[in-house]
């Protein structure tokens, strides 16, 4: 996967997770686990959604821009982890909202 493509991921994941956050919150499911996303989210959901689109954004251009450095690279790398990870605890978060009983050992 090139340069771009995980680029265009990581503003896809930021979106997805920003949606399902306003989703889970709405349902009474869950809450924010970012203090300063929390605070934003009372100003309204466009001025949750705007920033973290915005953030997401410019992060997702600069690690595109400067993928010929190891660092960048690097990054893109672990941020995509996180965002994956987050993404199974949206999923699991969907789980219980659907009133599913999942059980780990």
């Amino acid at each position: 996967m090139g340069p771009l493509s995980k680029s265009l991921l990581l503003f896809t994941l930021n979106w997805l997770d920003g949606q399902l956050t306003l989703l889970w919150i709405r349902m009474n499911v869950a809450t924010e686990g970012n203090a300063i996303m929390a605070g934003l989210l009372e100003h309204g959901d466009v001025a949750f959604l705007a920033i973290k689109l915005t953030v997401g954004g410019i992060a997702a251009y600069v690690l595109y821009r400067f993928a010929n450095v190891s660092l960048a690279r690097r990054g893109m790398t672990a941020v995509l982890v996180i965002y994956v990870a987050l993404m199974f605890v949206h999923a699991l978060t969907g789980c219980v909202a659907l009133g599913l009983n999942i059980q780990f050992l």
